[in-house]
C-alpha cells in the first residue's frame, strides 16, 4: 500500500500543502536517519508559545497542533481518568465542566476500563458538547482486520461520526512499528477509515523507551508517511532518564508533528518525592514544545488545579528550568518513579495480548 498520500481533506481545511514525500527523511537508510535527527539543531529548550503560535481566550492557552493547524487548548483531559468516578454522572461533570472552562482536547482510548471511558464521554459529549472539542482516541490492533473493528467500535461508544485524531496506542515494543505497517497491518485500516472520513488525522502513543519512537518515526519514514502527532511522556524526571524530551521532542520539532506530552505528574508519583508540586510539574511541561500537555482529571478539585496551572503559567527562565531539574535529580536518576518506563505495569497491551491480534 502506498503511504505517502497526505489527508487533503485536512490540509485543504488548514491551508497546508507541504508534502512529507518530498522531505529530506524518505527512503533514507537507518544511519542517516539517526544522523538526520542528531543534526537537527532544534534547542530542546524551544519556548513552546514561540513553537506552536500560542493565543489565549479568556483564561486559557491554545496551541497549534503542529502542522494540521489544528487550535488545542494547551491542556487535555485525559480519557482514563474520566473512567475512575464511581458516579458516571461525576464523570460526565468533569468533562462538560473543562470544555465549558476552555480545554477542548478530549484524550481517550479504546481500552480505558474495557471501553468505560468511551462510553461514559460519549454520553457527555452529547448536547452540543461534542462540535466543541478535538476528540482523540486509541487503538491496540496492528493487524487491519482488528484495527478496523476498533475504529469502529470507538465511534460506537463515543457517539460521533468521525474522530480528530486516532492514535496507535502503546507502541511500547521494537517490532511494534513493524507490524503496524506490514502488510494487512493496522496502517491499512486507519487509512481506509482515514479516506471514508471517520477519522481526519494519525498518530501513535508510547510510555516504554524514546529508542521505540525513534525506530517508529524511522519504519513511517521508509513507508512515506508523517505521523500528525505523537505522545510521549515528558516531566521533570522523564528529562534525567530515558529521555523522551532529549530525544524525540527535537525530531517532532523540526518535522512539525504536533507534541502531545503526557505523565506530567508521572501518575503522581513525582509529587511522592516532595521535590516539586503538581503546578511546577505542570508549568515544566507547558513550557516545554508541547501542543498539548494531557493530564488525568478523575475530580474537580484536580480539574480546578489544571486550570490552575494553566491560569498562572509565565514562560520560564533557563534559571527557572534548572533549578526544577536539579531538585528533582535526586529522585530521577534510576526511574523509580517513572515506572512505566522500567516496569510492566502500564503496559496493558502486555496484559491482554488479544486486544494486539
Amino acid at each position: 500500500m502506498n503511504y505517502s498520500s497526505s489527508n487533503d481533506w485536512s490540509l485543504r481545511k488548514s491551508g497546508l500543502r507541504e508534502s512529507f514525500a518530498t522531505g529530506d527523511h524518505v527512503g533514507m537508510s537507518r544511519r542517516d536517519f539517526v544522523q538526520s535527527i542528531a543534526t537537527t539543531g532544534v534547542a530542546v529548550g524551544t519556548a513552546a508559545h514561540l513553537w506552536a503560535a500560542e493565543t489565549k481566550s479568556g483564561q486559557m492557552l491554545y496551541r497549534r497542533l503542529g502542522r494540521t493547524g489544528e487550535k488545542v487548548s494547551a491542556i487535555g483531559l485525559g480519557g482514563f481518568h474520566i473512567g475512575v468516578p464511581k458516579d458516571e454522572q461525576e464523570g460526565i461533570r468533569i468533562v462538560r465542566t473543562a470544555i465549558d472552562r476552555g480545554i477542548n482536547f478530549m484524550d481517550n482510548c479504546w481500552d480505558y476500563h474495557d471501553g468505560g471511558s468511551e462510553i461514559r464521554m460519549g454520553k457527555a459529549l452529547r448536547d452540543g458538547y461534542r462540535d466543541r472539542v478535538f476528540l482523540m482516541t486509541k487503538i491496540d490492533g496492528r493487524t487491519r482486520q482488528l484495527a478496523a473493528k476498533q475504529i469502529d467500535e470507538c465511534l460506537q461508544r463515543l457517539q460521533t461520526d468521525h474522530i480528530d485524531l486516532m492514535q496507535h496506542h502503546e507502541v511500547i515494543r521494537m517490532e511494534d512499528p513493524d507490524r503496524i505497517f506490514a502488510e494487512g497491518g493496522a496502517m491499512e485500516a486507519v487509512l481506509e477509515a482515514r479516506k471514508a472520513g471517520k477519522i481526519r488525522y494519525i498518530g501513535f502513543t508510547g510510555h516504554k523507551d524514546p529508542v521505540v519512537h525513534l525506530r517508529t518515526l524511522e519504519i513511517a519514514a521508509q513507508h512515506r508517511f508523517r505521523f500528525d502527532a505523537v505522545q510521549m511522556p515528558l516531566n521533570v524526571m522523564d528529562a534525567q532518564f530515558r529521555s523522551f524530551e532529549k530525544n524525540i521532542l527535537p525530531v517532532l520539532v523540526k518535522e512539525g508533528i504536533g507534541v502531545l506530552g503526557m505523565k506530567p505528574l508521572a501518575s503522581g508519583a513525582i509529587l511522592q518525592t516532595s521535590a516539586v508540586t503538581a503546578i511546577e510539574c505542570l508549568h515544566y511541561a507547558l513550557n516545554l514544545p508541547t501542543s498539548v500537555v494531557i493530564t488525568g482529571m478523575d475530580s474537580m478539585k484536580v480539574l480546578d488545579q489544571a486550570l490552575e496551572a494553566v491560569r498562572t503559567f509565565k514562560p520560564l527562565s533557563k534559571a527557572q528550568v534548572a533549578a526544577l531539574l536539579s531538585r528533582a535529580a535526586p529522585a530521577a536518576g534510576t526511574g523509580k518513579y517513572e515506572r512505566f518506563k522500567t516496569a510492566s505495569d502500564f503496559d496493558a497491551t502486555a496484559r491482554h495480548p488479544e486486544w494486539i491480534g
